[in-house]
């Protein structure tokens, strides 16, 4: 049986709460800021589950997962149903007019590795989901003042 290692990182974003939740509710849009995501396609038959792929240094993982709890400008919370074992949350904050945008993600590993690596394997993990977040700031604003919106 597996261990879960929970991670947790935050962005403040100069754009509105809505318009956060707007990019980030098209799920299909986030390898467009999350380096290790590759693709991410919602289901025809039901627009709750969506069947990921995370992709990297020739490492390539696929899972579906499901939304278990959705509330507009607030939080998308999620479970892998079968694949890679993950779960997690993305949560959302407004005031006067900015957002901050809180991403937590848990995922099991064999309990050898949390007890060999986890330090290295958090730390790694932590900083790519920072700078995933990074990215999205950078894409929101962008988005914020493209002519299109």
């Amino acid at each position: 049986m597996g261990e879960w290692l929970d991670h947790s990182v935050l962005v403040d974003v100069d754009v509105p709460v809505e318009s956060s939740w707007n990019l980030w509710s098209d799920l299909e849009q986030m390898p467009r800021w999350m380096k290790w995501i590759d693709s991410v396609k919602i289901s025809d038959a039901d627009p709750d589950i969506s069947e990921w792929k995370l992709a990297s240094r020739g490492l390539e993982f696929t899972w579906r997962s499901k939304i278990t709890n959705l509330v507009p400008h607030q939080i998308i919370q999620w479970e892998a149903i079968d694949g890679l074992p993950n779960r997690g949350a993305i949560r959302f904050y407004g005031k006067d007019g900015q957002s901050t945008v809180k991403l937590t993600v848990s995922y099991s590993v064999p309990a050898v590795i949390k007890w060999m690596d986890g330090l290295f394997l958090g730390r790694l993990v932590e900083a790519t989901l920072q700078d995933d977040l990074n990215r999205f700031r950078d894409y929101a604003l962008a988005d914020k003042h493209s002519p299109s919106t």
